[in-house]
């Protein structure tokens, strides 16, 4: 059933918000931003696009200094936005099927000075297959994707196409940050393939890293990525 009052929409979204405060504070985060540069929150020294998997929404919301937030124009995209507007996160409405890239450039353009928060694999999916979005906002905005990997210790798992994680209470969360990749601003279709899948390669790469790490076995040898995916281009 699509919710559709606003005034039913506007008091589950508050009643969430709450509900979704006091779950996370009972999280254990860990956090490794070792090769990201310590992960900068502070906008003034450099806006970023944080990517991590759709499944992992819920926990991402934990990170909400100074972020906004891409939430689909489907049906129940005005609930999560007014839940995590609650949680004090800005939300920017659209998606590569509904409202256009040009009109969701122009929001985030138009914004306050906030990083984005983006799942490149939804709304729909494929579950972990980055869609090319995520590469045409870097490439537009002149901002670096920061991919991220997340690891629950525990966590009950929905029947949705990202199989959805909703982490136990008191349970631990792993994270790793990767390396800014830059995308250049002018990119014919091959090159937007290969900057895409970069981002996939890294965001699962990262995402088995946590995983390891939360587990306790050692971590994969790094990959080299050539220095000009990592650099701004001149």
């Amino acid at each position: 059933m699509k919710l559709r009052h606003p005034w039913l929409i506007r008091l589950l979204g508050f009643a969430g918000s709450w509900l979704i405060r006091g779950w996370l504070g009972t999280l254990r985060f860990r956090l490794d931003a070792s090769a990201s540069g310590g992960v900068p929150f502070d906008p003034r020294r450099q806006r970023l696009i944080y990517a991590f998997w759709h499944e992992y929404y819920l926990l991402t919301i934990n990170f909400r200094d100074n972020i906004q937030m891409l939430v689909s124009k489907h049906a129940d995209g005005e609930l999560i936005t007014r839940m995590i507007q609650h949680l004090g996160v800005a939300a920017v409405r659209g998606s590569s099927r509904r409202g256009g890239a040009a009109a969701m450039l122009d929001m985030i353009r138009n914004g306050s000075r906030r990083h984005i928060a983006i799942t490149p694999d939804g709304p729909r999916g494929p579950r972990r297959r980055v869609q090319p979005g995520a590469v045409f906002l870097a490439s537009k905005t002149g901002l670096p994707v920061v991919p991220i990997g997340i690891a629950l210790e525990r966590a009950w798992r929905f029947k949705s196409w990202d199989r959805f994680a909703l982490p136990h209470p008191y349970s631990l969360v792993k994270i790793i940050t990767g390396a800014p990749i830059w995308v250049p601003e002018r990119l014919d279709d091959a090159g937007m393939e290969v900057y895409r899948a970069l981002v996939e390669e890294r965001l699962n790469f990262l995402t088995e890293n946590a995983e390891r790490w939360l587990a306790g076995k050692p971590r994969l040898a790094e990959t080299p990525v050539p220095d000009n995916y990592l650099a701004r281009s001149a």
